[in-house]
């Protein structure tokens, strides 16, 4: 890994301190754009998160649980400025550890430092109510941290997942374990280390490396755990779901989704087409909210083929370092499961354009052309199914009614995006469409730090990002108190 560390990746962060894990063993770490192993990072076991939950605990009864709002807001502030001082080697750490493009790394590396600014400035922001009672009464509620809050973030954004989620946490006064995945640590470790130098109280914050089968499995299930907060796959979201249930905790679950495109005739078509195909194709296709599906009103359904497949045909994949339009998937396992899917929509479907690996491209890096396929049933896998990859569906539709049926046709219901410049369109398909996010003739919002965030049906439960997610990360107390 061509970068000096400021941190140990062999080592976890517990209780304000870098140690060995329990069982001295270590993961290796993967260049996505190579198929190299260029570092390890430690494995912890769940006795590691059973000394994690402990020192969260300790945290909340002492310095931790005693700082004022005001102070966990300056505490995030001058973390946020540390991020940004690091900026370009946390990119770097996440561009090495996940295969994504510089380009789109240093977005991220924005983005953690904006959610600690917004929930920096937000922490004493949040306030109780008084309540109109009876005479003689004075009703008031608060605001209260869960406890110890479990976080268990995926591999394909941890620097923006990471910030949208413990720092809400933090900003509430819980104290946080960290479970980054495997596959990519890297910036969470660093971002611990610079929790510490910060001055974040030892505890607040501890992070915990390993397998999700040990230390996830862990975590989820730990009694001394008061609430989790997972994104991922949808069987790991149910079986978190069902652990959590056993010790009766609150658990916000944001697991994935096929979001549409929806474009009527009457759009603007030259404003649109960037969005349409990046939409799906940013991080390689790894995102949950990657809009996989555009529909089109049939009227403008050759143009808007045509016009896509022209993007479609100059797309380049290749190392991350180069800054093209993809970068490679981040594992061998990832490659196949996308791979499989294209194998079976050549098999089936027609394939409108296909993007190209760049010659110089490594031949043991995961490379995966972008790929558009046209006429696809809406019932068909491509279509229902969230692929995780750059693999985007055209369908046809012809009115309201048909193109609102197939947007809500699928188990999902994460984001959607309505392309039409009919106000009052623009205001009946945003009431009628099952999702947590619409966009109208725009998509992502440049990020949307303040925005709640989240979804229904299989895409989950529960709000991050914004004053939500405050919400999420608190308990709510009512106080009645009678005087005569």
């Amino acid at each position: 890994m061509q970068q000096t560390l400021w941190f140990d990746p062999k080592k976890i962060f517990i209780g304000g301190a870098w140690q060995d894990p329990g069982n001295a063993a270590t993961i290796a770490v993967e260049d996505p754009s190579t198929g190299e192993v260029v570092g390890e990072i430690g494995q912890a076991s769940a006795d590691d998160v059973d000394k994690a939950v402990a020192a969260a605990q300790l945290a909340l009864e002492g310095d931790w649980g005693r700082t004022p709002a005001v102070e966990r807001g300056r505490l995030l502030t001058r973390l946020a400025q540390l991020v940004k001082e690091r900026a370009e080697e946390l990119a770097f750490l996440e561009s090495t550890d996940v295969g994504k493009p510089m380009k789109q790394a240093r977005n991220d590396s924005v983005a953690l430092a904006r959610y600690l600014e917004f929930y920096g400035g937000a922490a004493d922001k949040l306030h109780g109510t008084t309540i109109p009672y009876q005479e003689g009464f004075t009703v008031y509620t608060l605001r209260e941290p869960h406890g110890v809050t479990a976080h268990i973030i995926p591999w394909n954004y941890p620097m923006q997942i990471l910030g949208r989620s413990v720092g809400a946490a933090l900003a509430m006064g819980n104290a946080c374990v960290l479970k980054p995945a495997e596959d990519a640590s890297l910036s969470s470790l660093a971002f611990a280390a610079l929790a510490a130098e910060a001055g974040l109280p030892a505890g607040a914050l501890n992070v915990v490396t390993g397998y999700g089968a040990d230390v996830g499995r862990a975590l989820s299930t730990h009694p001394g755990v008061d609430h989790v907060s997972f994104t991922g796959s949808v069987l790991t979201g149910q079986h978190i779901q069902e652990a959590a249930a056993r010790n009766v905790v609150p658990v916000t679950l944001e697991l994935g989704g096929k979001s549409p495109h929806i474009v009527f005739d009457d759009v603007d078509l030259e404003a649109a087409l960037p969005t349409l195909v990046g939409a799906c194709i940013q991080g390689a296709g790894q995102t949950c909210s990657a809009a996989s599906r555009v529909l089109v009103q049939r009227g403008i359904y050759d143009e808007v083929r045509r016009r896509m497949a022209e993007v479609y045909a100059g797309l380049r994949v290749g190392p991350a370092a180069e800054n093209l339009d993809l970068g490679p998937l981040v594992s061998a396992k990832q490659k196949k499961i996308v791979s499989d899917y294209i194998v079976l929509g050549k098999s089936e479907l027609t394939v409108a354009a296909e993007g190209v690996i760049a010659d110089r491209a490594p031949a043991a890096g995961h490379y995966v052309a972008p790929i558009l396929f046209a006429d696809v049933p809406p019932d068909h896998r491509l279509a229902q199914e969230e692929v995780f990859g750059p693999v985007q569906v055209l369908i046809p539709f012809d009115d309201e009614a048909e193109a609102i049926r197939i947007a809500n046709g699928t188990d999902y219901g994460l984001v959607a995006g309505v392309w039409t410049r009919d106000g009052a369109r623009q205001m009946r398909m945003a009431r009628r469409l099952n999702v947590g996010q619409v966009f109208i003739n725009n998509y992502g919002a440049g990020g949307g730090v303040e925005l709640p965030f989240g979804g229904v049906g299989k895409s989950g439960h529960g709000r991050e990002k914004g004053f939500e997610a405050l919400y999420g990360f608190s308990r709510l107390k009512t106080v009645t108190a009678q005087h005569g």
